[in-house]
């Protein structure tokens, strides 16, 4: 009964590695699959950070529910995608970093051509924070 408490206990503790973590997020985004790359991969209270505020988006995004919101609105703006590419991830321990190129056709702005870095913090094998620099 005492082995049994113990293993379940360390059952609680283990975590996706940051690596893995990366590397499902590469592969669900390769594959357009963003909504569920957050609610696996995010937590609860992540934070999500553009390069800057814009009248569509703000600079800081906070939670998981506003980020899924965030990028469902996105989606609605993007009229036609091009070509989307995701780059291998950079790992450390506790963070993750890759490029996002996106070539979209927006409804009522036209083509946009644009890569980003895309730089992920890590805790408890959850997604806490992510940060879009251009």
């Amino acid at each position: 009964m005492a082995y049994q408490k113990y293993f379940l206990s360390l059952e609680k503790t283990f975590f996706m590695t940051t690596k893995e973590i990366a590397n499902r997020l590469v592969k669900l985004c390769r594959e357009g699959e963003f909504e569920k790359a957050q609610s696996e991969l995010f937590a609860q209270d992540a934070i999500s950070i553009e390069p800057q505020s814009t009248p569509d988006f703000a600079k800081e995004t906070k939670g998981l529910k506003a980020i899924k919101e965030k990028g469902e609105k996105w989606m609605n703006m993007v009229q036609e995608t091009h070509e989307m590419e995701v780059s291998e991830p950079i790992v450390s321990d506790n963070s993750f970093a890759c490029t996002m190129h996106m070539h979209v056709t927006m409804k009522q702005r036209g083509e946009m051509d644009m890569t980003e870095l895309c730089v992920y913090e890590v805790k408890d094998g959850k997604i806490v924070k992510e940060e879009f620099l251009m």
